[in-house]
């Protein structure tokens, strides 16, 4: 259904190559229209690097198995609610799972476009750091998705139906081919972007509108737990890694700054570097009849 990570990396150089011809234009929507296919390339970027992760660990079934049931038996010692129970509240509304199957399948990758788009142009100051929470995120989500994780759909034998075959709108083709990786289930890139988006637009926006945007991370968990394609742990690890991506994202800024702003503060102590006007100490010469005169430093 979506672009593979070849046509997106070559959408992504070509969006960069622009962004870097109109760089020095002077005029001012070249300026924006490069900055903005800058952004967009990154943004690709990251997606062609987010499908082509899946191909590494497709075809490890056998493990990705086994890392399944144990974080289905450690959801059982941590006595989280049972994803199967969860899930039978939907399966006999056929119309309502075509609904959510669909949300699984559509939304995820549009919703962060147009997020990222409606920060860039509205936004623009606080564009750069939820961007970088992302980027890591993703990044992150990522490194732990080269360990192979199957998703509850497919363990039937626990009581999981593999909602998307049964009533449609399927993401996945068969298991170890050129379609969407299956294996990757921990952590939920789904529900990591999905709270991104939320709690960004209710942070940046004035809006008395935007508490409606935690809608849209609270029905990413209940549809990527109904449909199983989705672990809970999946969706906790997820939302750990944009703990520790904007963790991560404010050190760096912070050492950024201090690496700016110390070697003038070490000069200044020091004594060494340029001086004010006010911190010249004056100098004193003999006046006619023997009165002292104060001039400033550089009168001499």
């Amino acid at each position: 259904m979506w672009l593979e990570w070849q046509p997106a990396l070559v959408l992504a150089l070509a969006l960069a190559a622009f962004a870097w011809a109109v760089t020095r234009s002077p005029r001012r929507l070249w300026n924006t229209a490069g900055a903005f296919s800058g952004e967009a390339a990154l943004v690709f970027v990251l997606y062609a690097v987010w499908r082509l992760a899946g191909r590494i660990a497709i075809t490890q079934t056998t493990r990705a198995h086994e890392m399944g049931r144990r974080i289905w038996e450690l959801e059982q010692r941590l006595h989280l609610p049972s994803e199967v129970s969860f899930q039978r509240l939907f399966l006999p509304h056929p119309d309502v799972m075509r609904v959510l199957n669909a949300y699984y399948a559509v939304v995820h990758v549009p919703a962060l476009i147009a997020f990222l788009v409606w920060l860039f142009a509205r936004y623009r100051d606080r564009y750069p750091p939820v961007r970088n929470v992302i980027a890591i995120s993703t990044g992150l989500c990522l490194a732990i998705q080269l360990v192979p994780v199957a998703p509850p759909r497919m363990f039937p034998e626990l009581g999981f139906v593999d909602a998307a075959h049964v009533y449609g709108l399927s993401v996945y083709d068969r298991l170890g081919s050129n379609g969407a990786d299956q294996l990757s289930a921990m952590p939920s890139v789904h529900v990591a972007w999905a709270v991104a988006i939320g709690i960004a637009v209710v942070l940046v926006s004035s809006s008395r509108w935007r508490w409606l945007f935690l809608a849209h991370p609270v029905l990413t968990v209940v549809v990527v737990t109904a449909t199983a394609n989705h672990w809970w742990l999946d969706g906790v690890v997820g939302v750990a890694t944009l703990v520790l991506a904007a963790a991560l994202d404010r050190s760096a800024r912070w050492a950024l700054r201090s690496a700016r702003t110390h070697p003038r503060r070490r000069r200044r102590e020091a004594g060494i570097g340029p001086l004010s006007l006010d911190d010249r100490a004056p100098i004193t010469v003999s006046g006619p009849a023997g009165a002292d005169v104060t001039q400033p430093a550089d009168a001499t």
